[in-house]
């Protein structure tokens, strides 16, 4: 096989495994829009925050310890104990459960009935607050994420020897696939499943899905909207934490990891803002459109195309196919 082709291949399996990523900070979005219509800029933020909970958590680290210090003259940083990852991440979870009942209960349950454009400023509003608590609480510093289920047994990273070996046998050519991203692919993969199934199986997905097809539907059958939204919010914080773990670990906790929201943005517009499997093929699209486009095209032009050719490409789509690929057409009567 020519090693052109080979290295296409390995561009190609890596941009898949890009996309399943992209996938998963998308589908915290579609998860808000669907139950409440609520576009949430602040899912990227999200994903910082959970994943800065994380590892202060992990590490014993005082929480708001700088503005504690500066009031009461102390030298507190650290607890001085160290917490396993599984515990560090129920207690994170917890702390996501409690975020989505404050931003429910302060924030949007008072925006009941307001336009679109005012729920959307809010959460331009949660995603400055977020970013700006999060340094507060934990500060600014970039941390080192190493996330480890039993011992020694963590997030593996740098290169797959095995699929190296096999590929270099099979084609004369060994492919570099890093097993972080084996890793994140596998944890995505399992969570949309997972949530796939909340959403079509379960009576509080059940539920869910009656919110977001009729909000007035569903309170005359008794659905309480309320528990509905926090519990979206609290998906969604649990999606945006597990993103958080995965971006973070492969690039560090640091206050860059907010802009994935902004890579999920034409995920969305090509998969639709109300679908979950949109999100899923839209993720698979920009991941290996993005790359390999960067391979065969990004030499002629002066390289660094996967900058902006995730969003030419969601413009293409909002000019023929404004709704996306599952996306449902809104068809209004003048």
């Amino acid at each position: 096989m020519p090693e052109q082709l080979a290295f296409a291949m390995e561009v190609f399996l890596n941009g898949l495994m890009s996309g399943v990523l992209y996938a998963l900070v998308a589908l915290g979005f579609v998860l808000i829009y669907k139950a409440s219509g609520i576009f949430n800029f602040a899912q990227g933020v999200m994903a910082l925050f959970a994943a800065m909970t994380l590892v202060g958590i992990q590490n014993g680290q005082v929480p708001f310890a700088h503005l504690i210090n500066a009031v009461l003259g102390t030298h507190i940083h650290h607890f001085g104990w160290h917490i396993h990852s599984v515990l560090a991440l129920i207690l994170t979870v917890g702390v996501m459960v409690l975020l989505a009942v404050a931003i429910q209960k302060f924030v949007f349950r008072h925006l009941v009935g307001q336009e679109p454009i005012i729920l959307f400023m809010a959460t331009i509003g949660l995603a400055y607050f977020l970013e700006g608590f999060a340094d507060l609480m934990w500060n600014s510093e970039i941390k080192k994420l190493e996330f480890c289920l039993a011992g020694t047994t963590c997030l593996p990273q740098g290169i797959n020897l095995a699929i190296d070996e096999a590929t270099y046998n099979w084609f004369g050519y060994g492919f570099f696939i890093d097993n972080l991203d084996i890793t994140a692919t596998i944890v995505a993969i399992i969570l949309v499943i997972a949530l796939v199934a909340f959403s079509q199986y379960t009576k509080q997905g059940r539920a869910m899905r009656a919110v977001a097809d009729d909000h007035q539907a569903a309170l005359s059958v008794g659905i309480s909207l309320n528990f509905i939204w926090v519990l979206v919010w609290s998906v969604a914080g649990f999606v945006a934490l597990v993103a958080g773990i995965m971006w973070g670990a492969k690039s560090g906790v640091q206050f860059s990891l907010s802009l994935i929201a902004l890579k999920a943005l034409p995920v969305l517009m090509l998969g639709g803002f109300t679908s979950i499997p949109g999100a899923i093929i839209g993720g698979l699209i920009i991941g290996v459109g993005e790359k390999l486009f960067e391979f065969w095209v990004g030499p002629l032009v002066g390289g660094a195309t996967e900058n902006w050719f995730a969003y030419v490409l969601a413009l293409v789509f909002l000019v023929f196919r404004p709704q996306g690929l599952f996306g449902e057409k809104i068809i209004e009567r003048v």
